[in-house]
């Protein structure tokens, strides 16, 4: 995967853990007592963080001071 093609996958997953936060606070804000629901939601939720994470390091050098 090249550079461009990872900073495109990177806005596709922030797009996604952005909508996957949206829905988790529609969810809880209607009173949904499907906790199970919400529950995989936010494990998705933090997948994606994860993945993001791996992509921005990859994409973003480390800087010795």
């Amino acid at each position: 995967m090249n550079e461009e093609e990872m900073r495109k996958r990177l806005e596709v997953l922030r797009i996604e853990h952005r909508d996957l936060d949206a829905a988790i606070d529609a969810l809880t804000a209607a009173g949904s007592t499907d906790q199970l629901q919400i529950a995989r939601l936010k494990k998705r939720k933090l997948r994606l963080k994860d993945q993001i994470a791996l992509i921005e390091d990859y994409l973003i050098p480390d800087i010795i001071a």
